[in-house]
């Protein structure tokens, strides 16, 4: 009987950037991709300058136009063997997102699964990529509608999900035909870049394809959105930086389209006639899974006034059970925030609460990157709880007096991301749902959702565009009308 000896972490960790192939960047910067939990280093990469990113560009674009002239089959077929290169590695690389990125266990083999389904999808888009042939009023003319590869896309990822959000950009800009330059998130600069670049080379994808610069955004993000080959910015990250990655890409010299993935306020509203032990989960695990570092997490949990007191110790009863410390403990649930920065937003936050008059229910220690969870009841509108996206494992609870009132509460927000509501009475939950301004919202499920064939985007200051299935194929495409007529007309001068 034949053994397999599982891949560990430190064989699929690459250290240079990958540009035509793996080459040492050219910055003076060095960075070091550390464990967020003890600090310990895992990689140390010499950083992109803005000649890397020329590099990076030029060639994705001379590369592009062999790979979309590929027949669609051959195209699906690599992205297939990625998906299958991830599943046969997957105990390697839930273990590297989990050491680089600061994930639990479950939250590893989540993010695991969705770039995993983001690949399989996107590995039937080359034969779902349609166009049109349309009637011309002219006659003997006929009018086709072709959908096109953009050309080059520019993907700038995040560090909270930075294998499953680079790849859920990444495989359909291949999908489609286009060439790919990565730059993933300065904290996760291997499990949201680099370990693309492994797995796509290990899949026979075509040197020049992808590519991936790690570089410090002061460096190199503005050279990165205004370069004039890429023809499409896909960004997932904070508002404020999506503003200015969209102001940047459609008001410079070269407009080129944008996909932007922003901030949330999700709220979950519980509704008198929910059962309070399905809301209670649903709340717990929407907002603490990866320690609420998540655009979709519960920002705000909403319970109206009949269930509000008996919601509360509920909840605070569940959170009190939750294990915190080392995420590569496997019994952990809340691991440590990503980096110092992070840190300090978050705890600023609980002094604030305090400072508002918040009721602190659930309370711990804050020990090195880790932050115990904390919540606080009789939140206000006014509060910055109720406000600010947290993005920590802090939750503020808000009191509605009826069911219009908690409505007018979850759209109190300039975000529209995702969204919950939990009630036993399904058509209330759809009715209810349908008017919540966000771009997601689910019935009697957590906020945290994402199924590669259904669209994901939000409303508001939440983000423009869609990413997922169909939609998609729409962003990474643009179409072409060409016109061919008889050559038979007469023209009047």
């Amino acid at each position: 009987m034949t053994v397999t000896t599982p891949t560990p972490y430190s064989a699929i960790i690459a250290d240079q950037l990958y540009i035509g192939g793996w080459r040492e960047g050219t910055s003076k910067r060095i960075t070091a991709t550390t464990n967020p939990f003890n600090e310990e280093t895992i990689a140390t990469i010499r950083q992109a300058s803005t000649d890397d990113v020329d590099a990076a560009y030029e060639i994705a674009q001379e590369a592009q136009a062999s790979w979309a002239a590929l027949a669609p089959r051959e195209r699906a077929q690599i992205l297939t063997k990625a998906a299958d290169w991830i599943e046969e590695h997957q105990e390697a690389v839930v273990e590297l997102i989990r050491v680089e990125s600061g994930s639990t266990a479950i939250k590893a083999n989540i993010e695991t699964s969705l770039a995993v389904g983001s690949l399989r999808e996107a590995a039937t888009f080359p034969i779902r990529i349609t166009g049109q042939i349309l009637p011309s009023n002219t006659p003997g003319k006929a009018n086709y509608v072709f959908r096109e590869p953009l050309g080059v896309v520019g993907v700038i990822s995040p560090w909270n999900f930075p294998f499953a959000l680079s790849m859920r950009s990444v495989a359909p800009a291949l999908a489609c035909g286009n060439a790919v330059v990565l730059k993933p998130a300065s904290d996760t600069p291997l499990t949201g870049g680099l370990l693309l670049g492994k797995i796509f080379e290990a899949a026979g994808l075509s040197e020049g394809v992808l590519n991936i610069v790690v570089g410090a955004g002061s460096e190199i993000g503005d050279h990165f959105v205004e370069h004039p080959i890429p023809r499409l910015i896909s960004f997932t990250g904070s508002t404020p930086v999506g503003k200015q990655v969209g102001a940047t890409a459609t008001g410079g010299k070269y407009i080129k389209k944008v996909a932007l993935e922003l901030g949330g306020n999700a709220p979950l509203v519980v509704l008198e006639d929910a059962d309070l032990d399905q809301a209670v989960g649903a709340a717990v695990m929407g907002k603490f899974l990866h320690q609420g570092q998540i655009c979709m997490a519960v920002n705000r949990i909403i319970v109206q006034a009949p269930l509000y007191e008996e919601f509360v110790e509920a909840f605070s009863k569940r959170v009190q059970t939750l294990t915190y410390g080392d995420q590569c403990d496997d019994a952990t649930v809340v691991g440590p925030v990503i980096n110092d920065s992070q840190l300090c937003s978050v705890t600023e936050r609980i002094e604030r609460a305090r400072a508002e008059g918040a009721r602190e229910v659930v309370s711990g220690p804050v020990e090195g990157r880790v932050i115990a969870p904390h919540v606080f009841a009789d939140v206000t509108p006014a509060m910055e709880l109720f406000r600010e996206e947290i993005f920590g494992p802090v939750v503020g609870i808000v009191k509605a007096e009826d069911e219009v009132h908690a409505l007018e509460l979850a759209n109190d927000t300039e975000f529209g991301l995702s969204s919950a509501v939990c009630t036993r009475d399904l058509a209330r939950g759809l009715n209810f749902a349908r008017q919540i301004e966000a771009g997601m919202t689910h019935v009697n499920d957590i906020t945290v959702n994402d199924e590669a064939h259904v669209m994901f985007g939000g409303e508001k200051n939440s983000g423009l565009g869609r990413f997922n299935g169909e939609w998609a194929i729409e962003e990474f495409t643009t179409t072409h009308w060409v016109g061919v007529a008889s050559g038979q007309k007469q023209f009047p001068f």
